[in-house]
């Protein structure tokens, strides 16, 4: 009798939150559809850019499913390939086969060698081509390639998991309505909160850049204090965006409810996947995408050796989501207090 008592006191708490019910139904099928639409997309054509190659050739590398583009000199093509629109270029040097790849995505490095050297094969199999590296090395492994995006990630997630329940722990146990009660602005109680929490993020994230490179090792080709800003503007973001949904939630789960939702979803969009496979409507999805942009200017300054004339445009997209989500913040304070 008192298990059947246990047992409908549960189901009712949970048909009571209708929250709840819809992540444990729905969260699951948007996670396995996001993964279906990510893993299951366009196959992946390497870019070539041909200097002054003979027709026979280009016509064999586009009939290998290579996108080829012809330049006339090795200038503009590789100008073309730092812009981010080729993988390789394909060129001859004093009558030898010579191949310089982009070189940051170590899996991209190599179905461009494959392609080519099967190809070349082919057609001259006593021409062993020269190959050189734009960016990284052949020594370069995948932990490289995808370690800029963890480093952001991990910064994004944990930030964004201390900010909702730190936030969620002062008004449970009464603190902000209290601290509501006194004269103090809304606006007022958002960036004391964002500064205290700051500190802590500010240090996370100092820490997690220095142990990925200085312990473990990851690439590293640019500025350590672009890397250092580029984390704390994402954790920034991540604290602005955590205190924010924290003021929908009335308990830890709630908060850890948004996980599957508002973090599962930026890791597909995130770079850790090429986003080249994806459909172009799914791409379109990363441009709201908090982690994108800090991925993708940690992948520039590690991988690349961008600077600050390359990641600028991150830099305020980051800038300009935490300031939304702050407002967004400071208008749902509203309904604790209308100041």
């Amino acid at each position: 009798m008192r298990i059947r008592a246990l047992a409908i006191r549960i189901i009712r708490q949970f048909v009571r939150d209708k929250r709840t019910l819809a992540l444990l139904f729905l969260a699951p099928l948007l996670i396995l559809t996001l993964m279906k639409l990510v893993f299951n997309g366009n196959t992946v054509e390497p870019r070539i850019g041909a200097v002054q190659l003979p027709a026979a050739i280009v016509e064999r590398l586009e009939a290998s499913d290579a996108e080829v583009s012809s330049f006339d000199d090795f200038e503009a093509a590789e100008a073309a390939m730092k812009d981010g629109d080729l993988d390789a270029v394909l060129s001859f040097t004093e009558g030898k086969p010579a191949i310089e790849l982009e070189g940051s995505d170590p899996s991209t490095n190599k179905m461009v060698l494959l392609l080519l050297q099967r190809m070349m094969g082919a057609d001259m199999p006593a021409a062993a081509p020269t190959v050189s590296y734009l960016h990284g090395s052949e020594e370069m492994s995948s932990f490289d390639n995808f370690g800029p995006v963890l480093i952001g990630f991990f910064s994004f997630f944990f930030v964004f998991m201390l900010a909702g329940v730190s936030f969620l722990r002062e008004r449970t146990s009464g603190t902000l309505e209290r601290l509501l009660a006194t004269p103090i602005r809304r606006f007022e109680v958002v960036l004391g909160y964002l500064s205290g929490f700051g500190l802590f993020t500010l240090l996370q994230a100092a820490l997690i850049a220095w142990y990925a490179i200085d312990i473990l090792g990851l690439y590293m080709d640019g500025s350590i204090w672009l890397v250092l800003m580029m984390n704390l503007l994402l954790s920034l973001t991540a604290l602005t965006l955590g205190t924010l949904l924290s003021s929908f939630a009335s308990n830890e789960f709630q908060i850890i409810q948004f996980i599957p939702l508002v973090v599962v979803p930026q890791v597909f969009f995130s770079g850790l996947f090429n986003l080249d496979a994806m459909t172009p409507w799914l791409q379109n999805l990363s441009t709201i995408m908090p982690l994108y942009y800090g991925a993708d200017a940690m992948r520039g300054i590690m991988i690349r050796g961008e600077g600050w004339s390359d990641i600028q445009v991150d830099v305020y997209v980051l800038i300009g989501f935490s300031v939304v989500f702050a407002l967004l913040n400071m208008l749902a304070l509203k309904k604790h207090r209308a100041i």
